[in-house]
């Protein structure tokens, strides 16, 4: 496996030439049926971001770190609670059900040394902030990122292009 130097510039086109939505259009309507799913209304689509930035900085994907980012902006989140997703658990900027969120999606997506991802306590935690149906919403937006963090980390689109059209 070939490292690249840290000091090595990186280049703004996507590692795959081709758009998987143009070579797979199916994705459209998968990728639509997410969006439905996540956007019922249980979770605030602002815990749904931060859970999907939060995501993105775990597994070191700029083009979602950016993405995120800039939804959240868009929505009019504010500079700090942004830039601290990623020290959330020190930040005095979220919520217990946003901090709940938070740590369920750092613990779907990390290793366990000790143990399941998701203990019966975290669940129980997040169970205290989320009735049954933003409980599963909010799984269903974790694994939304999740599918499309394959996308990002294999396809590698550009940052900051359109969500719509990352290969132009």
């Amino acid at each position: 496996m070939e490292t690249r130097s840290i000091t090595a510039e990186i280049p703004m086109v996507p590692r795959m030439a081709e758009d998987p939505a143009e070579l797979v259009p199916e994705l459209a309507a998968v990728s639509a049926a997410l969006f439905r799913l996540t956007g019922n209304g249980s979770v605030p689509r602002s815990t749904i971001s931060l859970v999907q930035l939060r995501a993105g900085q775990i597994v070191g994907s700029t083009y979602l770190t950016v993405l995120h980012t800039g939804f959240l902006r868009k929505a009019g989140e504010s500079e700090e609670r942004i830039t601290s997703v990623a020290s959330w658990q020190d930040s005095p900027y979220f919520t217990g059900a946003e901090r709940a969120a938070l740590a369920l999606v750092e613990a779907a997506l990390q290793p366990s040394t000790h143990g399941e991802r998701v203990s019966d306590e975290l669940y129980a935690q997040a169970a205290e902030h989320y009735e049954a149906k933003a409980l599963a919403t909010l799984m269903f937006a974790i694994g939304q990122v999740n599918f499309f963090i394959a996308v990002a980390v294999i396809a590698k689109p550009v940052p900051g292009r359109s969500f719509t059209d990352p290969w132009n």
